[in-house]
C-alpha cells in the first residue's frame, strides 16, 4: 500500500536535491558579483588616481608578493591601460579614463546579468519548494487516509 508514498518521498527527495543545486548556483552567482564589484571598486581608484596624480609625484607601485617599491611619476601623458586578453595600451590620461569607463560599463551590464540569472534561480527554487510542499501535503493526507482505513 506504501507504492504511492514511497513514489512521492523519492519525488521529495528529487526535488529537495534540486533545490539544492539550485542553491549552490545563486552562492556561485552571489561571489561571482563580490568579484565584479570588487574590480569594479579597483577601476574606480584608478580612475581617481589618474585624476590626482601629477608628473612628478611619487606613488608605490607593487612589484609582487606584497611588496611595493617608491617611484617617481615620470609622464601623466603616457598611462598603460590593460585591455583584457593580456593586452595593454598606452594612451594619454583621458584615454586611459575612457577606457577604464568602458571597462566599468561592461562589468555594470555584466553584473545586470548575473542579478537576473540570481532572479531566475529563485523563480525556479520558489516553484520546486512549492511542488514539495504539495507532494507534501499530499503524502499526510494519504497516510491519514491509509491510517483511517486501518482502524475500519
Amino acid at each position: 500500500m506504501s507504492l504511492g508514498g514511497g513514489g512521492g518521498g523519492g519525488q521529495l527527495q528529487e526535488l529537495a536535491s534540486q533545490i539544492e543545486q539550485l542553491e549552490e548556483a545563486q552562492e556561485a552567482l552571489r561571489g561571482e558579483i563580490e568579484d565584479l564589484e570588487s574590480e569594479q571598486d579597483e577601476i574606480s581608484e584608478a580612475i581617481d588616481a589618474i585624476g590626482h596624480l601629477e608628473t612628478g609625484a611619487t606613488v608605490q607601485v607593487p612589484v609582487g608578493g606584497g611588496a611595493y617599491v617608491r617611484a617617481e611619476v615620470e609622464d601623466m601623458d603616457e598611462v598603460i591601460v590593460e585591455l583584457g586578453a593580456d593586452y595593454a595600451a598606452e594612451c594619454d590620461s583621458d584615454e586611459a579614463v575612457e577606457t577604464l569607463s568602458s571597462k566599468q560599463d561592461a562589468l555594470d551590464d555584466r553584473i545586470e546579468e548575473v542579478e537576473a540569472e540570481i532572479s531566475d534561480i529563485e523563480s525556479e527554487s520558489k516553484e520546486l519548494e512549492e511542488r514539495a510542499q504539495q507532494l507534501q501535503t499530499q503524502q499526510m493526507q494519504q497516510m491519514q487516509q491509509q491510517m483511517q482505513q486501518q482502524d475500519e
